[in-house]
């Protein structure tokens, strides 16, 4: 494992360094600003340790010598400060890239122009805290879910709920969609995970009760080579586009499980060093999951008795992870 190198800012003229690598202490500094060059770009010192590489309007280059590591930051294109008042919990994008939904500690979930940050609906209608938010693939309709232990359909055009699926005993902590939408999957702090069927807002099944609050759930289709089981009776008309997937489910007492979405049987049960917050697939084969202590785990589904490797950048716990491009991009509590 490599060193990482984090940055924080502390006011107007300076920021923290640090630099941490696997079984060393950590090396730490600060960088100071010294005003503006005649190109426009900020002048910029590192205190001892460490070094000042390319500095742009919108990025700054810095390495460790000592550590054999540099880190390029790069400051945001834009920042939305008037959506939420507080924490941001949960955020998505609509398929089309026009449209936010983001949900937040001060009690809102909010729909927002993606472009401007301009607020275009307020989405009332959970008792307390809303845990998670998504828009369907169409980018018409949003699906939430609150420690109301109800997971909620909502119409992005005039901000009315459609459905609200009661089921759940406890808080629902993630959700995923299945296909197009015609079924809808949630997890809750009860230990469940449920299938809805949105068109006649009834459950179809719970597919899995692990005994323990299931923090984060994703879906995908599995690998050929994969035995999905089989179901004990015919799954439902109603379900739609289950078949040939896998359901995942981070789970709170350190296990990452894979379900067969139609079947509802066992596929693989890997077990992490803390409780599991969040997962996602990279492809059919390979899935990632995130830690409370910080670690990712990239996991193969065809044999997770070992992970492919195990990425540690800091003890602050990984709270969620996206595929992106040829890699993935994760947020932690730090």
């Amino acid at each position: 494992l490599t060193a990482a190198l984090f940055l924080c800012r502390r006011d107007e003229g300076e920021a923290w360094l640090s630099c941490r690598s696997p079984g060393k202490p950590t090396l730490y500094g600060s960088l100071t600003h010294r005003g503006i060059s005649t190109e426009g770009v900020p002048d910029i010192i590192a205190s001892e340790g460490f070094v000042v590489g390319e500095v742009t309007k919108k990025s700054i280059l810095i390495s460790c010598p000592r550590e054999n590591v540099s880190t390029k930051f790069l400051a945001p294109y834009t920042t939305f400060c008037r959506i939420h008042q507080k924490s941001i919990t949960c955020l998505d994008i609509s398929s089309g890239g026009g449209l936010g939904v983001s949900t937040s500690t001060d009690g809102t979930m909010k729909i927002w122009q993606a472009a401007n940050g301009e607020i275009r609906r307020l989405l009332e209608g959970h008792v307390y805290d809303v845990n998670c938010c998504r828009f369907f693939p169409s980018g018409l309709v949003v699906l939430s879910g609150g420690m109301d232990a109800q997971l909620k359909i909502w119409s992005a055009e005039d901000a009315s709920c459609v459905v609200t699926f009661k089921g759940h005993k406890g808080g629902i902590l993630d959700t995923a969609i299945v296909d197009r939408g015609r079924n809808v999957l949630s997890c809750s702090r009860d230990g469940t995970a449920r299938l809805w069927d949105c068109g006649k807002s009834a459950c179809l099944g719970v597919i899995a009760d692990c005994g323990s609050p299931v923090n984060g759930i994703a879906v995908g289709t599995a690998d050929n080579s994969l035995n999905l089981g089989t179901p004990e009776k015919a799954p439902s008309e109603r379900e739609v586009g289950t078949e040939g997937k896998i359901l995942l489910l981070a789970r709170e007492d350190k296990k990452l499980q894979g379900v067969g979405l139609q079947s509802r049987q066992p596929v693989f049960l890997f077990v992490g060093t803390d409780a599991f917050n969040c997962c996602t697939f990279l492809s059919s084969t390979y899935i990632l999951a995130g830690t409370q202590d910080g670690n990712i785990y990239q996991l193969d589904v065809r044999n997770t008795n070992a992970p492919i490797q195990v990425i540690h950048r800091s003890g602050a716990p990984v709270l969620s992870l996206l595929p992106y491009r040829d890699g993935f991009i994760a947020s932690q509590g730090n």
